[in-house]
């Protein structure tokens, strides 16, 4: 496989995508809800009750609101990666890959990488804007800026990437077995359940949401990731996708 040619794929990709004005809107439109209804929250209930956030409980509720940005972060490919290969099918833009020299190894890394990068891009902009409004509005209450620390430094340069990696090899394989970019979308969401589900375990502190918490979430999610590629690796037929494809 080389990386070279995958580049070339997800050069090809970048430029398709900045004409789709969904994919942009999704790539922007989630990192800022994120970075700004969350500290509006927080503000909001403040002053609503004052003694709602409390030393006590406001770490645990800030590694709570964290998450979403996992979860933003496996929704922001599904998109992506639905139209790089369903959208393309339809549009006929994408027979002409499939018949050059290229290896299927290397056109799934070339729109994987094309899926990634952005969402890593719009999410960690995201995340520093939601760092800074959190630690304006937390700062008279804890007396001490919450972030950055070292628990959202872990789950933004490890779970999150992991997170997207899931979610661009889940969509693969949705991609290579239905033949419209909104079937693949309904049938791509449900990525987000387990992510969800952690979320609100978290909330009834059956899981912790700590670094440890964090890293062994990781490393489920990583275990699923090196399935989902062998998976996705074997859907992706396109021998099946040029000639059955209708």
């Amino acid at each position: 496989m080389r990386l070279s040619k995958a580049w070339l794929v997800a050069s090809r990709d970048f430029k398709i995508f900045r004409h789709q004005k969904n994919i942009l809107y999704s790539i922007i439109v989630f990192p800022i809800i994120i970075s700004v209804l969350f500290p509006a929250i927080l503000e909001f209930a403040g002053q609503r009750n004052a003694g709602l956030l409390t030393t006590a409980n406001l770490p645990n509720l800030l590694n709570s609101f964290s998450f979403f940005i996992v979860i933003g972060a496996a929704y922001i490919p599904l998109g992506i990666a639905s139209y790089s290969i369903v959208g393309e099918k339809i549009e006929k833009s994408l027979e002409p890959l499939l018949a050059t020299p290229l290896t299927d190894g290397e056109i799934l890394l070339g729109k994987a990488i094309a899926a990634v990068l952005p969402t890593l891009a719009a999410m960690y902009a995201g995340a520093t804007v939601f760092m800074v409004g959190v630690d304006a509005v937390t700062f008279g209450k804890l007396g001490y800026n919450y972030f950055p620390n070292w628990t959202f430094g872990v789950l933004l340069l490890i779970l999150v990437p992991v997170a997207v990696v899931m979610s661009v090899l889940y969509s693969v394989i949705v991609s290579s077995r239905v033949n419209d970019v909104r079937s693949a979308n309904g049938s791509g969401i449900l990525i987000l359940l387990p992510l969800l589900a952690i979320y609100l375990a978290s909330e009834i502190r059956i899981i912790s949401l700590d670094i440890s918490g964090i890293l062994i979430i990781s490393g489920i999610l990583f275990a699923i990731d090196i399935a989902l590629y062998f998976v996705s690796t074997a859907a992706f037929q396109r021998e099946e996708i040029l000639t059955k494809w209708k």
